[in-house]
């Protein structure tokens, strides 16, 4: 594997284990919306998860992360609609797809060494 794909990789997870941190408080949707120092963290790493992912895109389309368009796609539409971000569907992504994809970036590092 490429040494900035790894990097990107890396950055990857480490932006996944922070949203794990802001949110391990969190103990419903309800209190995640009431705090908006933690919805704008949360929407800052996704913006790096989906900058990293598409550069590792430019680099090697062939790496296997599952919904990998749809992760660049939410960091665009996170940072472009700024205006109209949906709680609702950061929520779930937190909830729905973020484990998934930790566990495909932890198998591709690990498989890298």
């Amino acid at each position: 594997m490429m040494k900035d794909i790894k990097k990107y990789l890396f950055d990857i997870k480490t932006a996944i284990d922070s949203i794990e941190e802001y949110v391990e408080s969190v103990d419903s949707f309800e209190t995640y919306q009431q705090n908006k120092l933690i919805r704008r963290a949360v929407e800052r790493e996704i913006e790096i998860i989906g900058e990293a992912t598409n550069r590792i895109l430019k680099l090697d389309e062939a790496v296997n992360i599952e919904h990998a368009r749809k992760i660049v796609d939410t960091r665009n539409w996170v940072i472009h609609g700024y205006d109209s971000v949906d709680d609702m569907i950061i929520w779930g992504v937190i909830t729905k797809y973020l484990p998934q994809l930790k566990a495909e970036v932890e198998k591709l590092l690990k498989a890298d060494k």
